[in-house]
């Protein structure tokens, strides 16, 4: 699984990452992490708020950082 958090590296991008990895971490599963910085990569994806979350190529969730309780529902 490839998770790809999208921002410039503020707090909220901080915050989802954390998120992120916890959820991975407590469903024992295996992921790749990447950050993408570059505002043309982000908007390439279809994104125009930051923090955004993206598994596996496909958007989850935009301009908001959900819990690892949401984020486990995104990577079921």
């Amino acid at each position: 699984m490839n998770i790809k958090i999208l921002g410039g590296g503020c707090a909220n991008c901080t915050k989802l990452e954390q998120n992120a990895r916890k959820a991975v971490e407590e469903l024992g599963i295996e992921a790749t992490f990447e950050k993408v910085i570059e505002m043309k990569d982000i908007v390439s994806y279809g994104v125009m708020n930051t923090p955004a979350l993206v598994v596996d190529g496909t958007v989850k969730v935009s301009g908001r950082v959900p819990k690892a309780e949401e984020i486990k529902k995104f990577l079921d």
